[in-house]
């Protein structure tokens, strides 16, 4: 959330959701060499629907934010995010974590204006091919 003067003296309060947050951090964490995809599991897929629906019915074409949860708090404001996602068996899952990591709070920051103050990696599933092992 951040507060803007008006051109009239007029207070404007502009407040970014959780969702464009989690779109935006989902399109930054794809991006990163090493990940798959983004895991929604059990938790994200009923949030996710839920969410889908809603904007269906605006008749609104909802961003892919699977895997993906922001939190946000106003007073102070503070932003976190949770990703799930699997990696390649070929790069190294603690670089890989700390790429995303480090990828998408510049990208939540330089859509927002929000520097998260956490962004929380967990890795649930590394796809090895190619008969590796």
């Amino acid at each position: 959330m951040t507060r803007e003067q008006a051109p009239a003296r007029q207070l404007v309060e502009t407040v970014i959701a959780p969702p464009v947050i989690a779109a935006v951090a989902a399109h930054a964490a794809a991006r990163v060499p090493g990940v798959v995809r983004l895991e929604p599991g059990l938790r994200g897929l009923a949030g996710s629907l839920t969410r889908i629906a809603r904007q269906r019915i605006k008749g609104l074409e909802p961003a892919p934010t699977e895997g993906v949860r922001a939190f946000v708090e106003h007073d102070p404001p503070d932003v976190r995010v949770e990703i799930d996602l699997s990696l390649s068996g070929l790069d190294q899952a603690a670089a890989t974590a700390q790429a995303v990591q480090r990828a998408v709070g510049k990208a939540v920051t330089e859509a927002t204006g929000l520097t998260p103050s956490a962004v929380s990696v967990s890795i649930l599933d590394i796809e090895i091919r190619g008969g590796l092992l």
